[in-house]
């Protein structure tokens, strides 16, 4: 089988193409141009099917597991492949890792150490007990975060764009540093005990809470990470489609009644925008795939995030 590469612009990306046997995959077309290059690694590649000049169709990616017979049309000794180069590529947990890494260290060294002397604080620094708990419970997060990237979550995606990381870390390094600024300031002004028992406590629930959702969604995927879609089911997945992203956002909730600042509720706000986000794509696309025609089962109906709010 002759395989013809192309760019986007139409032009040859490889001279002659490649030869290989008939009963190649992508995976082993992937390879091929990788021993070809020595740049392009499988994962940095993206191979489509050409799209007709003038269509409006999303082009069909091709699926490194599927025979490349698969796609063609026709002439089964002949196909043309679209190739995009996706750039350095990281995998999803050493990209997870770093992103969570910057708060759960970041947080404690306000807390622990003099660093308000350089901000012109010079007088004796007094610590509540809310936070001392609210670094224990950020702590907590975070590490269960990092836990849950290496032994919970199956990634859709072997790897995620470099770039990524230098975003993410940004995202989460800054917003960490901006809470742990002001909750842990010698000026903060604590909260009443029984708000800081409610705020932590609602977080406490909605962190194990969130944990759970993550089982329910590993166990919905094969260990290969295979096995496409499925309708999340059991415990808030009954009520809410993304019932993870949904705790995640009330924990946060909690942790700012329990600390009540302005940094810990901008963070809310715009974690909540993305994580909306997210899952209005997600509960947009189950219910597309699941429409209940041709013997598919129809998604339920539910709440999209936050119940009873969207």
């Amino acid at each position: 089988m002759k395989v013809t590469l192309v760019s986007r612009s139409g032009r040859e990306f490889i001279k002659g193409g490649l030869e290989l046997h008939d009963s190649a995959t992508v995976a082993d077309l992937q390879e091929a141009i990788y021993k070809r290059t020595k740049k392009f690694y499988p994962s940095r590649q993206r191979l489509t099917l050409p799209v007709p000049s003038g269509s409006k169709e999303r082009p069909v990616v091709l699926s490194y597991n599927k025979s490349l017979k698969d796609y063609c049309d026709g002439n089964q000794n002949n196909i043309t492949v679209v190739f995009k180069d996706l750039g350095p590529q990281v995998s999803y947990r050493t990209l997870f890792f770093f992103e969570y890494l910057g708060p759960l260290v970041l947080y404690p060294i306000f807390y622990y150490f003099p660093v308000y002397k350089f901000f012109g604080y010079e007088g004796k620094r007094v610590i509540h007990p809310v936070q001392t708990y609210a670094l224990y419970y950020w702590c907590f997060h975070y590490f269960k975060r990092i836990m849950e990237t290496f032994f919970v979550h199956h990634f859709s995606h072997a790897t995620s764009p470099l770039s990524n990381v230098f975003r993410n870390c940004a995202y989460y390094w800054t917003f960490g540093s901006y809470i742990a600024y002001y909750v842990n300031h010698p000026l903060y002004t604590p909260v009443s005990d029984l708000q800081m028992k409610i705020g932590f406590g609602f977080g406490l629930v909605c962190q194990l809470a969130n944990f759970y959702c993550h089982i329910i969604l590993k166990n919905l995927r094969s260990p290969d990470g295979s096995g496409g879609y499925q309708i999340p089911r059991g415990f808030v997945f009954n009520i809410v489609t993304c019932a993870n992203y949904t705790t995640e956002i009330y924990q946060w909730l909690g942790f700012n009644i329990a600390t009540q600042t302005v940094a810990g509720y901008v963070f809310l706000v715009v974690a909540t925008s993305i994580m909306t986000n997210w899952a209005l794509a997600k509960h947009r696309r189950l219910k597309k795939l699941f429409d209940g025609k041709e013997g598919r089962p129809k998604y339920p109906r539910r709440w999209v995030i936050l119940p009873p709010f969207l």
